[in-house]
């Protein structure tokens, strides 16, 4: 069914980085939510206002608030297809997060919000009443909002969107919601026992905890996380799939928004190669990452001598040295230059955060084991930090 609903509503929905295709995915997202929510909300005020039951007429009111969500979803989608300006010249599409991190506020004010209620329910608890027409719109509920996760969760994966995957969440958190509910019913028409203010509780709490959750993950991207490691090895194949390649470093992505990513790295190639044609091999490399990854891209070129045995045998022994400290930091941009008392070994090493030594440690500890090695080298070592 979602994919029918894709084919119909999403005209060419395959060019997932097109950000008008991207927000026909979120208007379809938003108004399958803003429909199937308003019925919900409905049946379920009913179920509850004929049973009494306040963790009933709570869920339908958590499910009215998901309608309001799936509006900022479809609002937020629409705003993002803006196409950059003055003020903002690498687009609008952060506005995307921005809509997932709502979503989660909301559903933590949800949270709130039937907590308070609840605890009312425990200390004023009323009589409540069961019958099959209740379950039966709270068993048809969880079905639906059980196909509402897996259809967002399908469009989120597609296009790699955040506020679809919290909707996602929040639909799951909703099919627990509603479980508790049942159960608390059906306990009541067993045994008699009114557990609803406190089925009530367990709701509010698993909200609250589904909305902390989906608001971490709407907010790493905003704070700026690392790149998705996919991302990161379809660029590493499409550099190195190019024979003439010696190595890349410095790979660094900025996130402006889904579909508007600008990334830049150093790609190594032989010095010995003629100018025109290297500018020419990059250029060709830049224009297959735009196509593939659907990102802006900018290369710089290093030029590395590959063809000199005693350059190449001291590139070796310093990788060697490096390695031998720890296997999780290499090197690049290699070059030897001549001093008065020897040669002059520069070169930049790549950490992790969190590396076990700090910077000026680290670089003591290469410097000295590069002197060891042999004493006319002088490391001229400049310590970076990877960002993948």
């Amino acid at each position: 069914m979602t994919t029918a609903l894709i084919k119909k509503f999403v005209p060419h929905y395959e060019q997932i980085h097109d950000s008008k295709v991207r927000a026909s995915y979120g208007i379809l997202a938003g108004s399958v939510g803003i429909i199937a929510n308003i019925l919900l909300f409905v049946f379920k005020l009913i179920a509850g206002l004929l049973s009494g039951a306040v963790s009933i007429v709570a869920d339908a009111f958590n499910n009215l608030s998901d309608a309001g969500s799936s509006v900022v979803t479809l609002l937020g989608f629409k705003m993002a297809e803006k196409p950059p300006d003055f003020e903002h010249p690498f687009g609008h599409g952060r506005i995307e997060y921005l809509a997932g991190l709502f979503i989660s506020i909301a559903i933590i004010l949800v949270g709130v919000e039937l907590f308070r209620t609840s605890l009312q329910k425990i200390f004023s608890p009323e009589e409540i009443t069961v019958d099959f027409i209740s379950g039966g719109i709270l068993l048809a509920s969880i079905v639906v909002k059980f196909w509402m996760a897996a259809f967002n969760k399908n469009l989120g994966k597609r296009i790699k969107s955040a506020a679809m995957e919290a909707t996602s969440v929040d639909s799951l958190s909703d099919c627990v919601a509603t479980t508790v509910v049942l159960i608390a019913m059906g306990v009541y028409y067993f045994t008699g026992i009114n557990v609803d203010g406190f089925a009530g509780i367990g709701v509010a709490l698993f909200v609250f905890y589904s909305g902390i959750m989906t608001a971490k993950d709407t907010l790493q991207p905003l704070l700026g996380q690392a790149p998705d490691a996919d991302f990161v090895e379809a660029i590493e194949q499409i550099v190195n799939a190019n024979p003439i390649v010696v190595g890349l470093h410095d790979l660094i992505v900025h996130d402006y928004g889904p579909g508007r990513r600008f990334v830049s790295l150093h790609v190594e190639v032989p010095a010995s190669m003629d100018m025109m044609e290297a500018h020419e091999l990059i250029d060709g490399i830049e224009y297959k990452l735009r196509r593939s990854c659907g990102c802006e891209v900018t290369i710089h070129m290093d030029p590395i001598i590959i063809d000199n045995p005693k350059l190449v045998l001291m590139r070796e022994s310093v990788a060697q040295v490096i390695a031998k400290i720890d296997e999780s930091i290499h090197m690049h941009d290699f070059r030897v230059t001549k001093s008065c008392n020897g040669f002059n070994l520069i070169f930049d090493v790549v950490v992790v955060f969190g590396f076990k030594y700090s910077d000026a440690d680290l670089k003591k500890r290469i410097q000295a084991d590069i002197l060891v090695l042999n004493k006319t080298y002088n490391a001229v070592v400049k310590i970076s930090h990877s960002y993948m």
